[in-house]
This record gives structure tokens, sequence and C-alpha cells, in this order.
């Protein structure tokens, strides 16, 4: 099965995946349109030790954030495993539990629907796959197969890092 890796040595910290994210989740499309928009990037770039860090949702095995959703919006595809609220915003209440219960801080409150949580989706239905991975040139967000990337490149090794900084 495919995931996101994370290559934190990679990362200069260029902030192309944000955009990237912005602008796939943006109505137009387009970077310009996504600014216009407002759109919330679902990948954030922090500092540890003075490096950027790439830092997503790990589509966990058994998600925290769906456990603690108690109007069931956040779900896990059994199919692709990932994790997201999409198609039940609507569902929704607001209480922010799931962002509570993330144990790497990668949940964001709404801004373009209110009182709606905002993480990750993979990029799901995106032709040429997630755009944070498309646009980082540096190959610090790859999506490889799990298995064959070996137990200490999985994403979970590197977002045990202090999810709330500064």
């Amino acid at each position: 099965m495919k995931g996101f890796v994370i290559y934190p040595e990679r990362c200069n910290g260029c902030l192309t995946c944000t955009l990237a994210c912005a602008a796939a989740h943006s109505s137009s499309g387009d970077i310009i349109g996504a600014m216009l928009e407002k759109v919330q990037s679902r990948i954030k770039i922090i500092a540890v030790d003075g490096f950027p860090v790439p830092v997503k949702c790990g589509h966990c095995e058994e998600p925290a954030c769906v456990d603690a959703c108690m109007s069931g919006a956040m779900r896990k595809d059994p199919a692709t495993g990932i994790v997201s609220n999409e198609g039940n915003e609507q569902s929704c209440v607001g209480c922010w539990m799931c962002i509570m219960a993330c144990p790497y801080g990668v949940i964001s409150q709404g801004r373009e629907v209110p009182r709606t949580a905002v993480k990750c989706d993979g990029c799901k239905g995106r032709k040429g796959g997630p755009a944070c991975v498309e646009a980082c040139h540096n190959g610090a967000l790859v999506l490889e197969d799990l298995e064959k990337a070996g137990e200490s490149r999985q994403i979970s090794q590197y977002m045990k890092i202090p999810a709330k900084t500064g």
C-alpha cells in the first residue's frame, strides 16, 4: 500500500507544498485564486531545532480524530486509508474534538466553511495525486510503498515531534 513518506532532511522550507495544497483546494485551482479565496493549506512547515519540517496528516492506522469525532463526520476510507471529513462536512458540529485528539496537530478550524475541521484529504480524486507531493522538487514529500520504504521512513516516525510549536 502506498502512503505519504516525509524526508525532512530534504526540505528547504520553500513552502511550495503549502501553496500547491491551497491551490488544489481552491475553486479556481490556481495559486492566485487560492490567495483571493483565502484557502487553507492542509500541510504545514514547522521548525524543529531550527530546521524546516513538513507536517501533514499521517492517515493513522487507528486515527484518534475519528474516535473523537462525536458527530461521525471524520471517517477513514477503508479502501484508500485516507482519513477525512470530505463529503461529511455538513455533519461536523465544530466541537474540535478531532483537533484536540490529533497527536500531530494537523487538523485546523475551517475558515472557508465555518465550524468545519480542515485536514489533508490526500487530494482525493485529483489527477496526478497529492498536490504537495507533485510540487516538492526536493523529494521531501513522496508517495511510496510503505513496506518497501521501510519502517524507519514511514511518516509516523517523523511526526513524533512537538505539534505545538511557536
